[in-house]
């Protein structure tokens, strides 16, 4: 007796929520994790609406038929699912689940309305909000994107309005910086070290 290993539980498998506005660099920061080679599972969103281009089916998406998406759905076999701008999004149980069982941080990406469905029914999982340093700097990018209509583009500022509100609900925000993703990763991975390092872990069961 007398180990560490005596009175502090072991760091378990964490399920990491990254979430936040749309256009506020999501993607980039799972791409920027993904060029480190940091050891995580990569959780693939499956959802209904159109390939953009440059994107590859089971790299950013599951691109399913409305079909193939409410047979998933009927079977239970989606964690979390959303409608959001008329697309239904969704992911994957088993993925999550085969992922942690392996011992495996799984590590998603999804829109704030997802992350609200997945804290309901799994609370440990660790959630990260990420927001963008300013107003601007959010309508600067959604802006040169030029992948929606003008009509679209004013609801994903609506709803940037009303997801900004959601922070309180999330465990921590990371202020994605315009030319400071390293930065931001950084501060992203720090966050997950420390969770390491809890008295008491998070357990999550699916």
């Amino acid at each position: 007796m007398g180990n560490i290993s005596d009175y502090v539980q072991p760091a378990h498998p964490l399920l990491i929520v990254l979430s936040g506005p749309s256009g506020v660099g999501k993607d980039s920061v799972i791409d920027e994790l993904k060029r480190r080679n940091i050891s995580f599972h990569f959780v693939v969103t499956a959802t209904t609406r159109s390939k953009r281009p440059g994107e590859e089916h089971g790299v950013h998406y599951w691109f399913h038929s409305l079909e193939e998406f409410e047979k998933l759905l009927q079977m239970g076999e989606l964690l979390e699912n959303a409608t959001v701008y008329g697309n239904s999004y969704g992911v994957p149980k088993e993925d999550v689940r085969q992922a942690l069982k392996q011992g495996e941080d799984a590590i998603m990406r999804i829109d704030v309305q997802g992350a609200a469905h997945i804290k309901r029914i799994v609370p440990d999982a660790l959630f990260i909000f990420l927001a963008p340093p300013s107003f601007e700097t959010i309508l600067t990018r959604l802006g040169n994107r030029k992948t929606e209509s003008p009509e679209d583009l004013q609801r994903r500022i609506d709803t940037y309005h009303h997801e900004m509100k959601t922070i309180g609900t999330f465990d921590y925000v990371v202020i994605n910086q315009d030319e400071a993703l390293a930065s931001t990763v950084d501060q992203i991975l720090a966050i997950i070290t420390a969770e390491k390092l809890r008295v008491q872990p998070r357990t999550v069961t699916l």
